[in-house]
């Protein structure tokens, strides 16, 4: 089941990695700026790394430094990644991980477009990073943690390449209640970010099972409901903007399925979150964690073991 997930999911972003969309259309722009993301951040990077598939700024919060080495988990087109990228400058690095070979060659062509001399894009699954141990500042995630079928396995390995001190700023999506059966069971639903989220207690338990201090979670009160109008658009999280909502398309979808996805994805979403409150079981999150600063009782106890 794992494997036909991630495929789904590898197929999904293909497409939308080979679409048109990008901050020259107005509504992927304002869905952006509807998450966080400023109009100067947007100009500020190539028009191609923002496909709308944002639920929050994670560079935002995260208390980037120059000189910090910064990892995106599912980086798509590159968007947090270059924003991370002018935050560490010249001297820092600015790390993507995805792992639709359509989105790191996306990336890789705007890093080239955009001069970028401090950004890395691999091609990799998000529980197996294909970094050093300890050579992390700072991990962060847009929106996509949620996609990974075995999370406790993306929690170990976020606190195996972060430094002593290192810090987890991501956005996503978690549960508060059950989901309803019919969105439980929907591919529809877990390709649009929602029927693979967990439960915001097993969320904050998982991390600190992975090693994780001073483990926050806070609901950002997003309207989940809006994802009902996703209508044609090919993003996780995109919806498409009307008027009097912020978070719905204002022109005509600016993409439209491809052989690679199913024409019937997006009506099944759409037609689930309309028979459903989803805001009543699952909000948009914000997630903080730190990994703790061994001791020297705790550096000698492990120095001990080892030998």
């Amino acid at each position: 089941m794992p494997e036909q997930l991630l495929e789904s999911v590898k197929s999904k972003y293909g497409a939308v990695a080979e679409s048109s969309l990008s901050s020259e259309h107005a509504g992927v722009k304002a869905v952006a700026e509807a998450f966080g993301y400023s109009p100067e951040e947007l100009t500020s990077i190539p028009a191609t790394a923002n496909m709308g598939l944002s639920c929050g700024n994670p560079t935002a919060t995260a208390h980037i430094r120059r000189g910090e080495v910064v990892v995106d988990l599912g980086s798509g087109g590159g968007l947090d990644v270059f924003l991370a990228a002018k935050m560490v400058g010249p001297e820092g690095r600015a790390i993507g991980i995805d792992m639709t070979p359509a989105m790191i060659e996306r990336a890789r062509a705007n890093a080239i477009d955009g001069s970028y001399t401090n950004v890395e894009f691999y091609l990799s699954t998000i529980d197996r990073i294909p970094l050093s141990d300890a050579s992390v500042d700072c991990i962060i995630s847009n929106c996509v943690l949620n996609l990974a079928p075995d999370k406790l396995a993306v929690f170990r390995e976020m606190a195996r390449v972060l430094k002593p001190g290192g810090r987890v700023a991501v956005s996503d999506i978690a549960l508060k209640h059950e989901l309803p059966e019919a969105i439980a069971q929907s591919m529809a639903a877990y390709v649009g970010c929602i029927a693979g989220a967990i439960k915001i207690d097993e969320y904050r338990d998982g991390l600190l099972a992975a090693g994780f201090d001073h483990v926050e979670i806070v609901d950002s009160g997003a309207d989940l409901n809006a994802y009902a109008n996703v209508g044609n658009q090919a993003g996780c999280c995109s919806p498409v903007i009307a008027a009097g909502n912020p978070l719905q398309v204002i022109e005509e979808p600016c993409c439209t399925p491809t052989q690679n996805q199913s024409a019937s994805l997006h009506e099944e979403l759409t037609r689930l979150l309309s028979a459903h409150d989803i805001n009543a079981a699952a909000a948009s999150v914000k997630i903080y964690a730190i990994k703790p600063v061994a001791t020297a009782a705790t550096s000698f106890i492990a120095a001990e073991r080892n030998f």
